[in-house]
């Protein structure tokens, strides 16, 4: 029943090498789930004298290039070196039992969407390159970017709107208020990162520049070294974006993250001359829903919509869940008319989607939509109020539909 609120597929096994061939098998994007207690009772494949193996050599009979879920119990968890073993054995996390179903679903869930999400972190960089590995650098979904001329680095930032700015010492020293002219700007990111790398350690140079205002320093003498120390702020990043920006139930982007990301993918559609559209969508007779079988099922209901709209959505596309049972979406790279049917057909999908609100009874709900596109809309502000403006008529017009601005396309509810 709990597996059911996100519409898991659970399947349980009793013997190791069953397990191990399913791990091997699976191409998609399972958890995998470890009870050390029962780990030692599936050993059947083993001879009898062989089944006093120590946990050690259990763990490493699990396929390697996979990372697992593991359950202990509270006196297991008060030994720190079987902490060690296990974190040191492909472990994604550790759950102490006694722990509720209800609390371990929705702690499955979290990781489950963790693992989906790889926000790309992008670093902007003022000076020569220091000779790292930025192929290995874009594999972690670090975006590079090379700038030259630090009088227009403040220029390149506003467009770009990059997380984390790298300045070399010697850019620095050319122009020591190249920091100043970053942080002053009224429009700059209050959490973004500006790094002095410094070629060889000079204490007195390190203090006037925290002094003007850089928040960090790197060496960037290992560039080995250099690319992990990024490596380990980008994650720190993601993970200070989750907690500002992602909407705590579903993992989707909140109104605060949604309007940060949708005006920089505005800016960049003006950029490169791309068209995209934003969309407002609410499931339709929401309250109803609630009142008829309570919070905890709509609750159901907005996470099983959460689960049929992400895999739709395209890898420069935005999803969020802007508040309640609303959702906004924004295809990337695609006109009304695409939009207009990407969306219909994620209506259809949720449509299709069967709920069982008791025993035996399955019911079927809808969601409606307005669409807006750029550049009739020019910020993200008009097009939220455009698409919004339909997304009413749709509701007025019966629900289950989807209406662009302009209407363009027929709909079919």
């Amino acid at each position: 029943m709990h597996a059911h609120k996100y519409d898991f597929d659970i399947r349980f096994f009793h013997e190791l090498s069953d397990f191990v061939q399913a791990v091997e098998r699976d191409t998609g994007d399972s958890l995998f789930l470890i009870e050390l207690d029962a780990l030692y009772n599936m050993q059947s494949d083993l001879l009898a004298a062989r089944k006093t193996l120590l946990l050690g050599e259990l763990l490493q009979r699990l396929p390697s290039g996979h990372r697992y879920v593991y359950l202990q119990s509270e006196r297991q968890g008060s030994r720190f070196p079987l902490q060690q073993r296990l974190v040191d054995s492909n472990c994604l996390a550790y759950a102490e039992k006694p722990i509720a179903n209800d609390v371990l679903v929705d702690k499955l869930f979290n990781l489950f969407v963790q693992q989906k999400r790889s926000d790309v972190v992008r670093i902007a960089m003022l000076g020569t390159p220091p000779g790292w590995d930025e192929a290995a650098l874009r594999e972690q979904r670090v975006e590079l970017v090379y700038h030259t001329d630090p009088q227009t680095l403040h220029l390149r930032v506003k467009d770009l709107r990059p997380d984390i700015v790298l300045v070399t010492d010697e850019e620095y020293e050319r122009t020591p208020a190249v920091v100043r002219v970053l942080k002053r700007n009224i429009e700059a990111d209050p959490v973004r990162e500006i790094t002095l790398l410094q070629r060889r350690a000079d204490a007195g140079q390190a203090r006037r520049a925290l002094d003007s205002g850089f928040d960090a320093l790197l060496a960037m003498d290992d560039p080995d070294l250099l690319a992990r120390q990024l490596l380990n702020r980008a994650d720190k990043i993601r993970v200070a974006r989750d907690l500002i920006g992602k909407d705590r139930a579903t993992g989707l982007l909140n109104k605060i993250g949604l309007q940060h990301k949708a005006q920089a993918l505005i800016c960049r559609a003006a950029l490169e001359g791309k068209p995209l559209c934003l969309g407002v969508i609410d499931i339709d007779k929401f309250k109803t829903i609630n009142d008829t079988w309570g919070h905890y099922f709509g609750d159901i209901v907005i996470k099983r919509l959460s689960l049929t709209l992400a895999p739709r959505m395209g890898d420069g596309d935005l999803l969020s869940r802007f508040g309640g049972e609303e959702f906004v979406v924004v295809f990337w790279d695609c006109t009304l008319e695409q939009s207009w049917h990407r969306l219909d057909a994620m209506r259809q999908a949720f449509g299709a989607t069967p709920f069982e609100v008791k025993p035996g009874d399955v019911r079927h709900f809808s969601f409606s939509g307005g669409l807006a596109a750029y550049p009739a809309g020019r910020s993200e502000n008009e097009l939220f109020l455009a698409a919004d403006a339909m997304l009413y008529e749709a509701k007025e017009g019966g629900r289950n539909q989807i209406l662009p601005f302009p209407h363009v396309v027929a709909s079919t509810g």
